[in-house]
């Protein structure tokens, strides 16, 4: 989604969206989040990748057993087209989500350091701890072919908070002080560790809240200011390196 008057011979900061679920998908519905990232002159990505629901039962279930992994691959692809197309300024590319799309906007943080800020909401950190917190233990140990006790290895190894040592993003945090899919906890042992390193970072609590952050009108501009704010306060330094970590 693009600012007004686009004009691709100008560049504009980016913000990569990511979905939840992660059996969900984006549709072409209209979206007053990503119109108003665009109203004040961002360049919205949204993509569908592997794990989204819409393109069959074998794309849905490439990250069986392995939540996060494909999907940020096809993440940065999405990314890396839309660089490709000349128009991003690549100092000031940011990336957030909620729920699953918290559990991959930490995943990208912890993986690259192409990403200005980040915005990460609601998310999943430790997959152990979750487990014991969440109101769908369940679903959670479907992720795994094996409980954690049995298979510890696995459980940590997909688990963002096992990547902070690389993280170098500022990280703004929001989460509903009621959540109880993606409990306050998650976000509490990532603020944390992340102030640990050094790591600029914020958590914002919100007062009344369950599963995300937007439920009530004010509180879903909040979130939008939030996120606006902390994007434009920062950008990479020109010719940086880009540090990539194999998963």
């Amino acid at each position: 989604m693009k600012p007004p008057s686009f004009n691709a011979s100008k560049k504009y900061p980016l913000i990569l969206e990511i979905h939840g679920g992660p059996h969900s998908e984006y549709t072409v519905a209209f979206n007053p989040q990503f119109q108003n990232f665009a109203a004040n002159g961002f360049v919205v990505l949204y993509t569908n990748p592997r794990g989204s629901t819409g393109y069959g039962s074998a794309f849905g279930n490439a990250i069986e057993h392995a939540y996060p992994s494909v999907d940020y691959d096809d993440l940065m692809a999405g990314v890396d087209t839309v660089v490709g197309r000349g128009y991003i300024d690549q100092t000031r590319m940011y990336v957030g989500g909620c729920s699953g799309g918290g559990v991959l906007s930490s995943w990208v943080i912890g993986h690259t350091n192409r990403f200005a800020a980040a915005a990460v909401r609601c998310p999943v950190i430790d997959w152990v701890s979750m487990a014991g917190q969440t109101d769908i233990p369940l679903f959670t140990y479907n992720f795994f072919d094996a409980p954690f006790w049995e298979k510890p290895e696995q459980w940590m190894k997909q688990s963002p908070l096992m990547y902070v040592g690389n993280v170098t993003t500022p990280t703004l945090l929001m989460t509903g002080e009621l959540d109880r899919r993606t409990p306050m906890p998650q976000s509490e042992e990532y603020y944390a560790a992340l102030k640990m390193r050094g790591v600029p970072a914020t958590l914002l609590r919100f007062e009344g809240e369950y599963h995300g952050t937007g439920s009530k009108p004010s509180n879903w501009i909040r979130t939008q200011l939030y996120m606006m704010s902390w994007y434009n306060r920062y950008a990479r330094p020109v010719g940086s390196a880009t540090v990539g970590v194999v998963h």
